[in-house]
């Protein structure tokens, strides 16, 4: 542990000192704790638990530019985990260490008991632009979806609603080439890889405006499924407008037949004038779902985006002063009878120092998907630099 410390330490200082040399490199980060409170019901003999986690991340962003119009984009995080669920869940540290890249950039420093220390390369590509192209080689984040809590059309790297400490999101090995014809309308082509030739994704977005709304058409391949869909931006009066539509079907027989499926959301966002913002966003399903759930950092996908077949949201923020924010989120599930509720609170405490504090919980049967989902609080205080 020593020796880790000094190593970071080091590298801290050797930023530093680069930064104020005046060479072409910029360096941006934060230093996270998030202690965690989680309560479960489990079947028996389990029954009711309670557990506690300590969470301590940093971030380093670094971006270097050694000759006009080409940058090479690094970000990682160190991440450390103490409490019950490293002691008390199996197999808990193989479920943080996963990457499901063509590269693993992520690997267990120390693995211990009840503490584990991981590391995690979440974007290291090259990137060249110049006029209208741009070029972009590596891991990194292609950010195809429209609406602000649910993205189908996003096949690269969805992200997880659920999640309450990486507002980076997600990333993936790819290439991405856009071309880009004035200054609304752009041809994409992504293509992301995988060892399994089958993961692999591949598409093409062509993102235009036309009668004061942005529109996208998106096709490709999403592993051995095509898909096929698209999504827009604009406004009805004075209220945000958005939707995104995604068909997918296998390429392959599976049991006699091919299976497919449609997803689609609305959104309409506003903006009162005492400050309050709201989101409001419909998401049909139509064959996803999940059968159990036991903690919401599972993964979920663009064709299977949601954990039932009918999901309604409603998400508030409100300034009670220009340093603390309320925040409150909602999520109806009506085929299952269930519902998810996220309260919070974000206090800019001083420049660089934040303080939240978010519970995630829910309602609903015990015969609901969500019988025996765990319940939270947690409170995060973040410095950046």
């Amino acid at each position: 542990m020593k020796q880790i410390i000094c190593l970071l330490s080091g590298a801290l200082m050797a930023a530093s000192a680069i930064a104020q040399s005046g060479l072409n490199w910029d360096f941006s980060g934060y230093t996270q704790a998030n202690p965690v409170f989680i309560n479960a019901n489990f079947p028996a003999p389990l029954g009711e638990v309670n557990w506690w986690e300590y969470r301590l991340q940093s971030r380093l962003n670094i971006r270097w530019t050694p000759v006009d119009n080409f940058q090479f984009h690094a970000q990682m995080r160190l991440r450390f985990f103490a409490g019950d669920l490293v002691s008390e869940i199996p197999h808990y540290a193989a479920g943080i260490d996963t990457d499901d890249g063509l590269v693993k950039l992520s690997f267990l420093i120390a693995d211990r008991k009840s503490w584990l220390m991981h590391f995690q390369a979440d974007r290291l590509y090259a990137q060249w632009n110049k006029n209208n192209w741009d070029i972009r080689v590596g891991r990194q984040r292609v950010n195809w979806g429209i609406s602000m809590i649910t993205n189908p059309n996003d096949l690269f790297n969805i992200y997880s609603f659920y999640d309450f400490d990486y507002r980076e999101r997600p990333g993936s090995d790819a290439v991405r080439i856009q071309r880009h014809f004035g200054f609304s309308q752009r041809l994409e082509l992504a293509i992301s890889p995988a060892s399994n030739f089958r993961k692999s994704v591949a598409a093409l977005l062509y993102a235009f405006h036309w009668e004061d709304y942005d529109f996208q058409l998106i096709s490709g391949y999403y592993r051995n499924r095509v898909a096929l869909g698209g999504g827009w931006a604009g406004n009805l009066k004075t209220a945000g407008f958005k939707g995104e539509l995604m068909y997918f079907r296998d390429l392959e027989e599976n049991g006699g037949s091919k299976s497919s499926n449609f997803v689609g959301l609305l959104a309409f966002d506003y903006m009162f004038t005492s400050g309050l913002f709201v989101v409001s966003e419909f998401l049909f399903n139509e064959k996803g779902g999940r059968e159990a759930i036991l903690l919401l950092a599972e993964s979920l996908s663009p064709d299977n985006p949601s954990f039932s077949k009918y999901q309604k949201t409603v998400q508030l923020s409100y300034p009670i002063n220009p340093l603390l924010d309320a925040l409150f989120a909602t999520i109806w599930y009506p085929d299952d009878r269930s519902f998810f509720l996220s309260p919070g609170l974000n206090w800019s405490v001083i420049e660089n120092l934040d303080i939240q504090l978010v519970g995630q919980f829910f309602a609903g049967g015990k015969n609901s998907t969500f019988g025996n989902a765990a319940n939270l609080v947690t409170a995060s205080v973040r410095y950046s630099y």
